[in-house]
């Protein structure tokens, strides 16, 4: 079950240790007190609480100038695990990571999305079962999908009722949040990127969403609706949008705006699904094709457009390209995307924008709703007020 934080040394402070010792890899306890400006004291008890629920332990030690060596600290991976579900259109993604963010299951099966409690209550025990996990050091599950359009919010699943009804059934907590956001927080824990950080992703799909992690914790906005990067207009009298604007980089760059710009050129897409249309595309592109690359290469181009006005008003530091769109012809948006922030991103003179493509930009959001439920049980501080299930 997720823990809540004792009151040691003020609210988040156990999140703060927690997000140290994680992007530090292993650090001692002087180390700890410099870095998140807490008193020896409160270092002690925060460490001792965490040795004791077994989420970091000593290991091994560093050679100290004044005296004997300063013992080591450690995420205790495999104590226990966060599992994430990612709905696609047909098929749901399972993944179980360990408290270090480390992919220690994965599976992807048929998935309708008919009677949702029930089935995904079933798809949780069957791959219990063939991960062979103890169930007690599961720390919950979060499922994600992609947010609802303008105007069809009805036509969704109710999640509340679903949350509840699978908390119910599992014995376990139940989060809910959409994949963009999801995503983020994933990269951001399985790459240990420090607090400190200004961190975005830029989730590439059917549509184009953005997740933001602030001080180690995801920013949600006031209704939970942070990073809706595809409404962002890159045009004020450009292509109509549902969400009622104009121009909106959706409308040019997203998977399913490339695939009609491509049968719009007179390529030949066969595939039967948006998705098999865009890979198809992507693979064209990378392997050669001078249509297919400038299509994509156009796309990465609008694109590009929308990450500089992001980054410039957020002065990121650091954003990871990811979703689906980006598993085949990541490196084409990468391109783009540097290009673009190195010659035109306000604050470059000030520091680097590193932009990295996503290691596994399909599964980014499963692993990064486990990484939610992990973030949730080991560094609570970061999650006050998780959003009910029908808002998220």
């Amino acid at each position: 079950m997720a823990r809540r934080e004792t009151s040691v040394a003020g609210p988040g402070s156990r999140a703060l240790v927690v997000d140290v010792v994680r992007s530090a890899v292993s650090i001692s306890r002087v180390e700890l007190a410099e870095r998140t400006g807490l008193t020896q004291p409160s270092i002690s008890n925060i460490v001792r609480d965490l040795i004791a629920d077994g989420v970091i332990h000593e290991t091994g030690s560093a050679d100290s100038v004044r005296g004997k060596p300063r013992k080591l600290l450690a995420i205790t991976a495999a104590n226990r695990f966060g599992i994430g579900f990612q709905l696609g259109p047909d098929t749901v993604t399972c993944v179980a990571i360990d408290l270090t963010g480390g992919v220690v299951g994965r599976e992807v099966v048929p998935f309708d999305g008919a009677d949702l409690p029930e089935r995904l209550a079933e798809r949780f025990d069957d791959f219990m079962a063939d991960l062979d996990l103890p169930r007690d050091r599961i720390e919950g599950l979060a499922i994600v999908a992609p947010t609802a359009r303008p105007g069809d919010e009805g036509a969704g699943p109710e999640w509340a009722a679903v949350r509840a009804a699978l908390a119910e059934r599992l014995g376990i907590p139940v989060l809910v949040e959409n994949d963009a956001a999801a995503a983020a927080l994933g990269e951001f824990w399985s790459r240990r990127v420090s607090r400190e950080q200004a961190f975005g992703s830029v989730y590439l799909s059917s549509g184009i969403g953005a997740g933001l992690v602030f001080g180690g914790a995801l920013h949600r906005g006031a209704s939970f609706d942070a990073g809706e990067l595809g409404h962002v207009s890159i045009a004020f009298d450009g292509r109509e949008c549902p969400c009622g604007n104009r121009g909106c980089v959706e409308r040019y760059a997203s998977m399913a705006a490339t695939v009609d710009a491509a049968r719009a050129a007179g390529l030949t897409v066969e595939q039967k699904t948006m998705f098999s249309a865009y890979d198809a595309i992507a693979h064209a592109a990378v392997s050669g094709d001078p249509q297919a690359f400038a299509i994509l290469d156009r796309a990465a181009t609008y694109l590009s457009v929308a990450v500089t006005s992001m980054v410039n008003l957020l002065d990121l530091g650091r954003v990871v390209l990811t979703g689906p769109g980006m598993a085949v012809a990541g490196s084409i948006y990468a391109r783009r995307l540097r290009a673009a922030l190195a010659g035109t991103a306000h604050a470059r003179h000030r520091h680097e924008i590193v932009v990295e493509l996503s290691a596994q930009p399909r599964d980014a959001a499963g692993i990064g709703a486990a990484a939610l439920v992990v973030q949730a049980s080991i560094a609570p501080g970061h999650t006050p007020g998780l959003p009910a299930a029908d808002d998220a």
